[in-house]
């Protein structure tokens, strides 16, 4: 029961923080077309996990608990697709066909790119 709780309090942490940076981001791109502020929690949260995994993974830095705080948790609810997946199937929906593929391919690519990022930058860091 106490991981779940562990998982909870990291997931209302990661929402939090979800909705004040990418309603920020928003803000500042002015943009009612794109969902800037998603992409960018997304790719953002992608190299934090990039980096922290590799210290996970290479230096054994966390226990259960705060891997449960902090993969499950804080990241876990920080870039869930699901706002981006609904953004997407609005855009398609409103016939912005090209913005909805650039919105998937963004995601994707940057995502994954960003991770592969986090995963070097943790290695040059903590080598």
């Amino acid at each position: 029961m106490s991981k779940i709780l562990i998982i909870g309090i990291g997931g209302s942490i990661g929402a939090i923080l979800r909705y004040l940076i990418s309603g920020y981001v928003q803000h500042l791109t002015k943009s009612i077309g794109f969902p800037y502020g998603t992409l960018f929690v997304n790719i953002f949260g992608c190299f934090i996990i990039g980096i922290l995994f590799h210290l996970s993974d290479t230096h054994g830095v966390f226990s259960s608990q705060s891997r449960s705080l902090i993969f499950i948790g804080i990241l876990g609810s920080f870039t869930t697709f699901s706002t981006f997946g609904n953004e997407t199937m609005n855009l398609f929906h409103e016939s912005e066909n090209l913005l909805a593929s650039a919105n998937i391919v963004a995601h994707l690519v940057l995502g994954i790119g960003a991770v592969w990022l986090g995963r070097v930058s943790g290695y040059l860091i903590w080598r």
